[in-house]
């Protein structure tokens, strides 16, 4: 098959940071489409399959690295959850056909997390296959086909048993059409050092064409010849000198006399993601807290919630970590949460929803004053409306501290701030008088402000042209704070845009946090802001 770009050979896509692969195409079939044959079975079946699954899962987790054991031990735990097992029980089918009626079931959970309105949450997609995927290979007797070692992998995505499956030491790459740099597999690629671009121009092969992938500059070449080879390695090359260049702990914390302290930090899911911050990195700006769960019961489950946070905490050492409570409803419908409400985005979510069933609320504090003894934690509140909001969960906090100091149980209160993402919020700021700090979530603040969908693209134009309403809101945000003196930062997804940077510095933001394939940019637009060039 031809390429269909009309003869273009330089494909572009969103690289994940790494340098070069170059290799012979293997064309990879499309998880979202293939699903392996479902042999009919009773619950026994069922139950024995899953179990199945969980030790072939074990196994794999005993040989491989630690960022990796983080993300199998999801899946794991999903299997483990018995919310998880008993899915499909209620259905008509299922005393007839529990395999098929679990199918069904988990099927219902994946269209759940395609159609998110958030990205990392749409990323976890590929979790839920890869779980249900690993269940039916188990009942069919076969097991997902490896590929040629230092190949370049095409396709639409990958899940991350078929990942961790390959042997990378020879080399090799990947290029997904589809994929996000919030997977659980480009995670796994930063950390094992694999060139990877994602959402690339479309484009077809047949099996065994030589690609070149940068993964640094997100780029995809088809047949490149020496010369296109030695071209980019001495491209990537520079790349990588340019990144280093501009990335000195200065720019993390530099002083000057128009600027002052300029902080960069990053936003995460999850633990494994650590592996992609740089070392010199001021600490971790928002955790979201809700993405670690990988069922409902984990909302229950004080001490996975406990060992998460130390994981992160411990990694840390002295530098701050925010801990955003658990932000359910809206798009984040784990539990049953937000499923039945007519505007779920209006409706009870974030702290509104932890005060309506605060024995979620209890639970989570419980593991964050323990863990709050390993680091430097703040806790975040999210979707505020009112000051009571605050006044209320730091009363479960300081009760909660209570009970755990009576038990002998070691603990610490931590700083409690608030996300600022409400307009009434932002135009009462001063009001939230018991707030540590405050953090400015944009993506919903510019939602609301606008009264727009922020994933609607027919509204993308009415957006950019209320920035400059959002702007006067942030500047008038953070002269409130400043003369409350509080710290305030941005975490939202304006803050990882270089463009929107100069506008932010000049409303007096100086603590930004951003995804960390976000960070290299951040660091030069400030190196460019702050020196002029």
């Amino acid at each position: 098959m031809k390429d269909r770009m009309s003869g273009a050979r330089d494909l572009r896509g969103q690289g994940n940071g790494i340098g070069l692969a170059v290799g012979q195409a293997h064309l990879g079939a499309d998880p979202f489409m293939t699903v392996p044959a479902i042999q009919s079975g009773s619950p026994q079946t069922l139950v024995m399959a899953i179990d199945a699954a969980i030790a072939d899962l074990q196994a794999l987790i005993a040989v491989s690295e630690r960022r990796s054991r983080d993300i199998l031990e999801f899946q794991v735990e999903m299997l483990s959850d018995p919310v998880t097992r008993a899915m499909g029980a209620d259905r008509p089918d299922a005393a007839s056909d529990a395999v098929l009626a679990w199918v069904s079931a988990i099927e219902d959970y994946i269209a759940g997390f395609e159609s998110s309105e958030d990205a990392d949450i749409q990323a976890r997609a590929m979790d839920v296959i890869d779980m249900r995927n690993r269940v039916l290979d188990v009942l069919n007797g076969t097991r997902a086909d490896d590929f040629p070692a230092g190949s370049i992998f095409v396709g639409v995505d990958i899940a991350p048993s078929h990942f961790l499956a390959h042997d990378w030491t020879a080399g090799g790459g990947i290029v997904l059409s589809a994929g996000s740099t919030a997977s659980h597999v480009a995670l796994l690629a930063r950390a094992l050092s694999v060139p990877m671009v994602v959402g690339s121009d479309p484009f077809s092969v047949e099996n065994g064409t030589l690609l070149l992938v940068d993964g640094r500059r997100g780029l995809v070449m088809i047949e490149p010849g020496e010369a296109a080879i030695a071209a980019a390695m001495l491209a990537s090359d520079r790349a990588a000198d340019a990144e280093r260049a501009t990335s000195p702990a200065s720019l993390f914390s530099s002083a000057d006399s128009t600027q002052g302290d300029t902080l960069c930090l990053v936003n995460i899911d999850h633990p494994a993601e650590l592996a992609a911050v740089p070392a010199d990195c001021a600490g971790i700006g928002l955790l979201r807290s809700e993405l670690l769960m990988a069922s409902g019961a984990d909302l229950a489950n004080e001490e996975r919630q406990y060992r998460l946070y130390g994981e992160v905490l411990r990694w840390a050492g002295a530098r701050p970590v925010t801990v955003r409570l658990l932000d359910l409803g809206g798009d984040k419908a784990l539990g049953g949460f937000g499923e039945s409400e007519r505007n779920p985005f209006l409706g009870l979510r974030g702290i509104r929803l932890l005060l309506a069933h605060p024995d979620l609320l209890r639970v989570q504090a419980r593991a964050l004053l323990r863990a709050s003894v390993l680091g430097n934690l703040k806790v975040m509140l999210p979707m505020v409306t009112v000051h009571s909001e605050i006044v209320e969960a730091q009363r479960i906090f300081a009760e909660e501290a209570q009970a755990l100091a009576r038990r002998h149980i070691e603990a610490r209160l931590p700083d409690i701030g608030m996300m600022v993402e409400v307009p009434a919020a932002a135009l009462m700021l001063d009001s939230f008088t018991t707030a540590d700090f405050f953090s400015l979530g944009t993506n919903d603040l510019a939602q609301y402000l606008a009264a727009a969908a922020r994933d609607n693209a027919a509204l993308s134009n009415l957006y950019d042209q209320t920035r400059p309403a959002l702007l006067r809101l942030v500047r008038q945000t953070v002269s409130t704070a400043q003369a409350m003196g509080k710290p305030i930062s941005i975490c939202g997804d304006l803050a990882g845009r270089p463009d929107a940077l100069p506008a932010l510095l000049d409303c007096g933001l100086r603590q930004f946090s951003v995804a960390p394939r976000q960070l290299a940019a951040l660091k030069t637009a400030l190196h460019h802001a702050k020196t002029g060039s």
